[in-house]
């Protein structure tokens, strides 16, 4: 059954992928941040809902007021490619950015074109010369308009669920670059479940939970580097 659904679900991630494309290029080009910035949520809409034909289920929990006027640092745990739709679909009045490795900038219909043109930043984790000033200059964009940086300190997906240990440099970065920032950490589980058998066959029936912690204000912290071994834990702590 895994097999049989799995190419179904490719069949339509791709076609979703080709619609997109020609759309988001049309926005970007013709109408602008605003436009593009909607068919990049509705994108995430109907990635996440492909998935359902593998029986996934998602759920967002967050019973807080996050202010829409202030910048954000989203710091999350990583299981998955498929932790990242929800976060743009389900925070998208915080225009979610990303910050992601570089191979991912190539090749990859409406993916591609969105990290490179809709305010995301493509790093070469092997390379602290072109990864540290990106990160530097995406913060200072985050700062200037108000958007949602999302990071995921672990560097690489959690291919089993469980946490790795925070890399603390790019968390650094932006807490210095974004100062007015809110932290809203996130804790993920169960996406690692739709790729635990790899890409082929696709992980059946998945229930997909993304789970928002209190907000920090970063300015309440005198001592920055004590903030993020907190942010681990907090996040840690759900992980089922």
């Amino acid at each position: 059954m895994s097999y049989i659904l799995s190419v179904i679900y490719y069949v339509f991630f791709l076609l979703t992928l080709l619609i997109f494309h020609p759309i988001q290029w049309f926005c970007f080009n013709v109408l602008g941040y605003k436009a593009h910035k909607i068919s990049v949520d509705w994108l995430q809409f109907f990635i996440m809902h492909c998935l359902c034909v593998l029986g996934t289920r998602f759920s967002f929990k967050n019973p807080y007021t996050i202010p829409k006027n202030k910048p954000l640092i989203i710091v999350a745990n990583h299981q998955s490619m498929y932790d990242i739709p929800p976060i743009i679909w389900y925070m998208r009045e915080h225009h979610p950015k990303f910050i992601s490795k570089i191979e991912l900038g190539k090749g990859i219909p409406s993916v591609s074109y969105n990290l490179k043109h809709g305010g995301s930043v493509l790093i070469d984790r092997k390379n602290p010369r072109q990864s540290i000033p990106a990160i530097i200059k995406f913060g200072e964009y985050i700062e200037a308009h108000n958007r949602a940086a999302v990071i995921f300190p672990e560097g690489t997906r959690s291919k089993n669920g469980k946490p790795k240990p925070f890399q603390t440099k790019g968390l650094e970065i932006l807490f210095k670059k974004i100062p007015s920032a809110i932290i809203v950490p996130i804790t993920i589980n169960n996406s690692w479940k739709t790729l635990k058998y790899g890409k082929f066959p696709m992980g059946l029936g998945a229930h997909i939970t993304l789970t928002v912690h209190n907000p920090i204000e970063l300015a309440t912290f005198k001592n920055k580097e004590q903030l993020i071994p907190q942010l681990e834990a907090i996040i840690k702590k759900s992980v089922l």
